[in-house]
């Protein structure tokens, strides 16, 4: 059944009474309309930057992000000191939160951890 029975006031329509088949059909076209909608703001909102869960859940429990990122890489602080330009002293400084890095410190670090500038900062 998909007749719709339309309740007038005053000669005018005021309600649409549907039977449950056809609203639950309306009712779920709608939630995927909305559902595609909100994913294609999420692509287009996507900056494509991605944070493992290993290195966001070392950070979570107080890692530095700069040593959480090395660790998840692999590599030791003389690679990355050397691949950053800086020195190891340094990079060690910055992971135990002796020393704060400049944002031209942090971008060094981030092109040598191939890790999004903001996770760093």
């Amino acid at each position: 059944m998909t007749t719709v029975q339309i309740i007038e006031q005053d000669g005018k329509p005021a309600f649409y009474a549907v039977p449950a088949t056809l609203w639950r059909k309306v009712r779920d076209a709608i939630e995927d309309a909305q559902a595609r909608t909100a994913f294609d703001h999420a692509v287009a909102d996507d900056d494509g930057d991605r944070v493992p869960a290993e290195v966001a859940f070392a950070i979570a429990d107080g890692t530095s992000p700069v040593r959480a990122w090395r660790e998840y890489r692999g590599i030791s602080q003389d690679a990355l000191a050397q691949s950053s330009g800086l020195s190891k002293p340094f990079v060690s400084q910055i992971e135990s939160g002796k020393r704060a890095g400049t944002t031209a410190t942090l971008k060094k670090l981030a092109a040598a951890l191939a890790a999004p500038l903001e996770t760093l900062a």
